[in-house]
């Protein structure tokens, strides 16, 4: 009998789990940045095969925050550890250097200190859930510093809990090194059962969610570092309608959300040049989703308060639950 189960990645912001979940399905649903916080609510994709299937629920970085958006994004990764089958931990293939005055030579002791509170995090939910370890990113360290990490979580684990880890796999989600062990050991800790979904389904994202996130993932790239993380994009319409030539097209309106006046000028960019390189990269890959030709258009508005509007954070798909928190 095939399996089936629901899988959370979580980590701190910014190590990779979206690119992970992304090619662990073969193909892009979650959005990716370099910047942390590209992920802002909880993205389902599904992997299916003759194993069976796997439910991936992609989760925001695990940082604390005094707005509501930030309440919320942590409160969605929490809430993913009491829902699933398993769950994955990403870590990066990084130590920290012992104090020279320290007389100690616990390898946990070498563990970062954000890695630990994810890990921390982890732990609590474990005695219900099993857990497995992910490094990411192996192939940017050399092949033989990788058993001190290892080691070094293996025994921070083992500390904090009084036992091994259920299992430790290393890979390189860029190089898809590692890929297909990571597949197998889900399989092994899921559940038999029917799959939830139709085998075709690989996501259940709507396809106005997914614009929305590919329109602000092609802000942040083009951005950079002028403008912070104070952005949103909300699509206002989204229209399929027959051209006279009989060809299909989908008008899309949607509005660029920013906190500051100087920052609507930036996204603007000179001559309107930054708004429609955002545009134009941003239909290009929506086209290539739906398969139709897209007529897309960005407006930038300010709002200064809208990671605190509970009723606006609503609207851009935010679990109303989790923002009374």
């Amino acid at each position: 009998m095939s399996k089936a189960g629901f899988v959370t990645i979580i980590g701190k912001p910014n190590v990779g789990k979206s690119t992970l979940m992304n090619t662990l399905i073969g193909q892009k649903i979650a959005i990716t940045s370099y910047k942390p916080q590209t992920t802002r609510k909880q993205v389902r994709t599904i992997y299916t095969d003759e194993n069976g299937q796997i439910v991936f629920i992609d989760t925001p970085g695990l940082q604390k925050g005094k707005d509501h958006l930030a309440k919320y994004m942590y409160e969605a990764s929490l809430s993913t550890l009491k829902e699933v089958d398993l769950i994955l931990v990403l870590v990066e293939p990084k130590l920290v250097r012992r104090d020279k005055n320290s007389t100690s030579d616990d390898p946990a002791d070498l563990v970062p200190k954000d890695e630990k509170e994810v890990i921390r995090l982890a732990e609590k939910a474990a005695d219900k859930t099993p857990v497995v370890l992910v490094i990411t990113k192996v192939d940017t360290v050399p092949r033989d510093a990788l058993l001190p990490i290892l080691s070094s979580y293996s025994a921070l684990w083992k500390k904090d809990t009084g036992k091994e880890l259920a299992d430790l796999v290393p890979v390189s989600a860029r190089r898809k090194q590692g890929i297909e062990d990571l597949k197998k050991t889900i399989f092994s800790y899921l559940p038999e059962g029917e799959p939830f979904y139709g085998e075709d389904e690989v996501t259940t994202e709507t396809e106005r969610e997914i614009a929305q996130d590919i329109i602000r993932e092609k802000a942040l790239r083009l951005l950079q570092e002028e403008v912070p993380h104070g952005i949103a994009v909300k699509i206002n319409r989204m229209k399929y309608r027959t051209a006279k030539a009989g060809e299909e097209i989908c008008d899309i309106d949607a509005d660029v959300l920013c906190e500051r006046e100087a920052h609507k000028g930036i996204i603007i960019g000179k001559g309107g040049e930054m708004l429609k390189k955002i545009g134009t990269a941003a239909r290009t890959d929506i086209e290539e989703m739906i398969g139709t030709k897209v007529n897309l258009k960005l407006f930038v508005r300010v709002r200064r308060d809208w990671k605190d509007d509970p009723a606006l954070l609503k609207s851009l798909g935010y679990n109303e639950k989790d923002l009374k928190q």
